[in-house]
Parts: structure tokens; C-alpha cells; sequence
């Protein structure tokens, strides 16, 4: 396949559009999500505001962008630790890296991590193109499920799912985990939501006078959660 040639003006846009996004992290950094302002990044770039509007058309749009960029860099971490870490041989040991990269990159990048699983920002509705980028962790937690379906070892039998919850489950087992039952896929969420309440815990100082630093807290409860859905 031949090489993709860029023209200079589409270099140059792409190079400003990095930049731009590069002064709005510094912006969520200093200020916080909810004043975030094209107006501000404008002039911090010395830009006119309504030249950055071509590239922004509104701050939704500009956090719309930050928000995928930050999905995708934490959904890679993930996916990364998983491959790294062996095959599918010592699962438990690709749940671990799993884990504590979800972990490393929230305390690297604590304000984007905010952005993401933080208080919503006031008049922001992320828009349906997020929602793929936003499941990459859990489709990597679910893949180390997948590849261990046949040695799972639950510690209890799965409380019998009713209602809605069961009708979601079984919705959702065909789509993304055909290899698991759907109590197993229950649990594969209760332990995605831990995962991510730990975090968010320690990242917005809940843990401070208890369990902080979290360190061993943390680690502990990964082998909690990796008994809890029957990783061997």
C-alpha cells in the first residue's frame, strides 16, 4: 500500500490541533473541566478566537476531543498490560497488569482521569462516539475472562439474575463475552465498577486517615476481585 502523503497545510493543522489540545489539558489541570474556554486558549496560543472556532466549533466539541484522547490513551495502557504480560496461560497475572495500569495512568494523568470518571461537567452531553473508545478497559478486562472461561472457578454460585439486570446480561453475553454465562458477566461488571471506585477513592482523597497510601489496599483487593469471578 502506497504511503499516505500529507499536504503542509494538513500537517499544520494537525500540528495546531495537538497544540490546542495540549493547552486545554493545562486549562482542566489549572481550572477544571467546567471553565474550560476556547476564549482562554485562544489567547493563550495566541490565536484569534475565531480562528480556533474552525478547528473547535465549541468547547463541547473541544472536551468531546479531549475526552476520545483520553479513552483511548487508558484503553491502550490496558490492552498493552494484558498482551505484556503473558498469554492466557497465567490469567491472573494479565489481570493484575490490567489493574494497575488502569491505575498508574489515573495517578500519570489525574485530571484527565477526572474528566472522565470525575462530576460531570454542567451542560455536557458526551455524544454517542465516545462510547467505544470508553469500553475499551472493560473489553479488556472481559478478554482475560474469555481466554479463562474454561478454568473459571467461581468461590459461590452467582446470586440467579431477575428483572431487568437478567434480561441486560443476557443481552450484552452474545455481544461482547459469547464464552461467558451471564452471572459471570454480572461479576465481570461488579469488579469493573470496583476497579474504577478504588481508584477514584484514592485519586479524590477519600482514603486519606484509612488506608492511605493505598498501595497494599489496592493490590489486595485485585486478588479479591480475580477470586471473585473464578480467575485460577
Amino acid at each position: 500500500m502506497a504511503p499516505v502523503i500529507r499536504t503542509a497545510r494538513e500537517r499544520a493543522r494537525e500540528e495546531l490541533t495537538l497544540e490546542i489540545k495540549r493547552e486545554a489539558r493545562k486549562q482542566l489541570a489549572e481550572e477544571g473541566a467546567q471553565r474550560l474556554s476556547l476564549r482562554a486558549v485562544a489567547r493563550e496560543l495566541g490565536m484569534a478566537s475565531s480562528a480556533l472556532y474552525r478547528y473547535f466549533p465549541s468547547r463541547d466539541d473541544l472536551l468531546t476531543a479531549l475526552i476520545l484522547d483520553a479513552y483511548n490513551a487508558l484503553g491502550e495502557r490496558a490492552e498493552k498490560a494484558v498482551a505484556a504480560d503473558g498469554a492466557a496461560e497465567d490469567p491472573r497475572a494479565q489481570w493484575r497488569a490490567l489493574c494497575r495500569s488502569v491505575r498508574d495512568w489515573a495517578k500519570e494523568h489525574p485530571h484527565e482521569y477526572a474528566l472522565l470518571y470525575g462530576t460531570p461537567v454542567p451542560g455536557y452531553s458526551a455524544p454517542q462516539e465516545t462510547v467505544a473508545p470508553a469500553s475499551r478497559v472493560i473489553l479488556a478486562l472481559l478478554s482475560v475472562l474469555r481466554d479463562a472461561a474454561d478454568r473459571l472457578d467461581l468461590p459461590s454460585p452467582v446470586r440467579p439474575l431477575r428483572g431487568a439486570l437478567a434480561e441486560q446480561a443476557s443481552a450484552l453475553v452474545p455481544l461482547v463475552a459469547p464464552e461467558l454465562s451471564a452471572g459471570v458477566l454480572s461479576r465481570a461488571v461488579v469488579v469493573w465498577t470496583q476497579l474504577f471506585g478504588m481508584i477514584s477513592f484514592e485519586l479524590f482523597g477519600h482514603l486519606v486517615g484509612s488506608l492511605d497510601p493505598a498501595d497494599d489496599f489496592f493490590a489486595h483487593t485485585v486478588e479479591e476481585m480475580a477470586d471473585f469471578v473464578g480467575l485460577p
